[in-house]
């Protein structure tokens, strides 16, 4: 047992330090001054290179790095409250509410880039809202079924809304704009938008981080969490709201990224195991140079850039498919 979680901890450590290489790394990673690399001299001696580095390049990545982690720790803890291994973070209508939310404030709201933030971020947390307020109006199931139901509900609400907007919307300027924030992209972040995610996003993955322990009973079913002394409603209640408000913040400004909370957690098990303590930083970790690695590929391989919900659902599903065929999927 001793060697399994000096093994675990020796992963965890490794993943620290990609991490770490993988964010210094891409700082140099473009297509200025030449793709599709920033020689260390150039970025010594040109200041427009370090204009663009340390304006655009580092906010950039750093919030590619957010939402990596924010996805797969949302990911996971949804995985491991609802035992089933292909549970996603826009499970309780998370994502189709920031995205109807976007096409409002595009529609109606000037369609400014501060006001489709705080528009996707407030529809997202209403689609929160109203999942769980679903859940406690339904009379038959338990709380993690009538919870799923409720998701379901409101996700097609959300989506059927999204199909009205998109009608409405003006085909030449109105809808392309809805379509592009819908693929997912990082294109427009700056300082600004990388402060506007962090307070929400930092006590979010830290209230995760600190209740990892607590996955591990309430993973084990509603009877046996409540014998052992876990208060469940209350401990599920808050794992979820700071896992999925933390999402809503990071998809307001990326539009819809998909697969990352869904195959994440799956790599993090394999190397893991089912255990909250290490499989929760484990995908915080792999979620964050995911995010990175993608961005820097969107950004970088073609001279326009690539949609990164486009990038992530292609290695995604790639990956996925990998992992299925490998082993069994394990949640305890």
């Amino acid at each position: 047992m001793r060697e399994m979680e000096q093994d675990r901890k020796k992963w965890l450590w490794g993943l620290i330090g990609l991490f770490l290489f993988v964010l210094v790394l891409s700082l140099f990673v473009g297509r200025y001054p030449k793709p599709y690399w920033l020689p260390i001299q150039t970025l010594l001696e040109d200041d427009l290179a370090q204009r663009l580095v340390f304006n655009l390049r580092l906010p950039r990545i750093l919030t590619a790095a957010l939402l990596g982690a924010t996805l797969a720790a949302c990911g996971t803890v949804l995985q491991m409250i609802f035992r089933n291994p292909i549970v996603e973070p826009g499970f309780l209508g998370v994502s189709q509410g920031a995205a109807f939310g976007a096409a409002v404030a595009i529609l109606w709201l000037g369609g400014s880039q501060l006001m489709v933030e705080v528009s996707a971020t407030l529809f997202a947390l209403l689609g929160l809202a109203l999942s769980f307020l679903f859940a406690r109006s339904l009379r038959f199931g338990g709380w993690v079924l009538r919870l799923i139901l409720s998701g379901i509900v409101v996700s097609a609400l959300f989506s059927s809304g999204m199909g009205i907007l998109k009608y409405l919307a003006d085909p030449l300027t109105q809808l392309q704009e809805i379509t592009f924030w819908l693929l997912g992209g990082l294109w427009s972040i700056t300082w600004q938008e990388l402060l506007y995610i962090l307070p929400v996003v930092l006590l979010g993955l830290l209230i995760v981080y600190l209740m990892r322990w607590r996955l591990n009973v309430l993973s084990l079913g509603q009877d046996t969490a409540f014998s052992l002394g876990a208060e469940t409603t209350r401990e599920r209640f808050l794992l979820l709201v700071a896992a999925v408000s933390a999402t809503a913040v990071v998809t307001a400004v990326s539009g819809i990224v998909g697969w990352v909370g869904l195959i994440v957690p799956q790599i993090a098990r394999q190397i893991f195991g089912p255990n909250g303590q290490y499989a929760v930083p484990g995908s915080m970790l792999i979620g964050a140079v995911f995010g990175i690695l993608c961005d820097d590929i969107a950004r970088t391989l073609l001279a326009g850039e690539i949609p990164l919900g486009i990038l992530t659902s292609f290695l995604g599903a790639f990956i996925f498919i990998l992992i299925m065929n490998r082993s069994r999927v394990k949640l305890r």
